[in-house]
């Protein structure tokens, strides 16, 4: 396990994710033991026992995502924690760094073997447009690049509060733009880019898809893992998850003063998707919730909003799982299953014949 800048990682974290990881081996029984003796059920979904022990680990050691008045620190721990149960960092033939525009760096992921005109995909990482990084992200990055064989384009979008909306969505808009008039440059297919994001990044790959919709090019598709598109809260499962499962109502809260301070903006379709007037002709959709997660019922509303409109659409609630753990499926079980949903939609959008631009 290594930092953002490819040094070890303190020893005390290095100890303590070589422990959590030595306990998620352990039978499920005693999983639940460690974790206080009884399974964990809120509105008819059943926790993960290995999600269950990792929550509780993370209460004991004062870990785990929280309010950070320190933006470094905060920062710093998210890239750091977001290590612990990531996959194994996928090799590529070349990852390169290429500047956006001011303030705004691109990464680029080439793994072995790419044809000639590579699809791509654009992904946004998670953090509540305050936190999350190019490093936070990597792993998921590395790993999306080497099974679907394209080249991955991560982008270093601005954060809040430095940076507020619309910083964010006008960075994402602008890195898309800038990936199709540099598709010729970097050897990609600009009529097979999807935007994919977690959480905030997700807000802002749908984001992206609503902007670009009267341009020339425009992406394939839309994946979105648990993403964010009510600002306003106002769906059940903000309230029925709001506490206890990592993603928490003060720290909902925080995040959405640091990017919008103004309440008059929250129902902006550029903060808030659900509120677009109009969402008929978009991208083809993939959709992931989590059944312990805040932004659950949003995320389904959305979804269901699409196809109502006539927008192919999946959508899948892994019931059993919490926000964030696209981050997790190298140690927790229940996560692979959705990673491998989310490698098939994009496979299936970018390679399929049914899908050629």
């Amino acid at each position: 396990m290594k930092n953002p800048d490819g040094t070890a990682l303190p020893l005390p974290l290095r100890a303590q994710a070589a422990t959590l990881r030595a306990l998620l081996k352990l039978p499920r029984p005693a999983l639940v033991a460690l974790a206080g003796g009884r399974p964990v059920e809120r509105d008819g979904c059943i926790l993960d026992e290995q999600i269950q022990l990792m929550l509780h680990a993370a209460a004991r050691l004062g870990r785990g995502l929280s309010v950070h008045d320190d933006l470094p620190r905060g920062r710093r721990e998210l890239d750091l924690d977001s290590q612990v149960l990531a996959p194994p960092s996928q090799p590529m033939a070349s990852v390169e760094g290429r500047p956006v525009r001011e303030g705004v760096t691109a990464r680029i992921y080439r793994p072995s073997g790419l044809a000639p005109r590579s699809p791509a995909v654009l992904f946004f990482h998670g953090g509540g447009f305050v936190r999350g990084s190019l490093y936070s992200h990597d792993p998921v990055c590395r790993a999306l690049a080497h099974r679907l064989g394209c080249v991955v384009v991560a982008i270093d979008y601005r954060l809040a509060p430095e940076h507020p909306f619309p910083a964010a969505p006008d960075d994402a808009t602008a890195s898309f733009r800038w990936l199709v008039a540099q598709s010729d440059a970097l050897n990609i297919n600009a009529s097979r880019i999807a935007v994919c994001g977690d959480s905030a990044g997700g807000n802002l790959a749908a984001v992206v898809c609503l902007d670009t919709r009267h341009d020339d090019v425009r992406p394939c598709f839309q994946a979105l893992v648990y993403p964010v598109v009510d600002n306003t809260r106002s769906f059940p499962s903000a309230t029925i998850m709001a506490d206890g499962f990592l993603l928490t109502e003060p720290l909902i809260e925080w995040f959405r003063k640091q990017y919008t301070p103004d309440p008059s903006v929250w129902r902006d379709p550029r903060v808030s998707p659900w509120f677009t007037p109009d969402v008929a002709g978009l991208p083809p959709a993939h959709l992931q919730t989590a059944g312990f997660d805040p932004l659950r019922d949003e995320g389904e509303a959305y979804a269901s909003r699409l196809r109502d409109a006539g927008v192919p659409v999946s959508v899948r609630r892994y019931r059993s799982l919490v926000h964030g753990y696209l981050n997790m499926f190298g140690h927790i079980e229940a996560a692979r299953p959705p990673f491998e949903d989310l490698v098939n939609a994009l496979r299936e959008a970018l390679f399929s014949p049914r899908h050629a631009g």
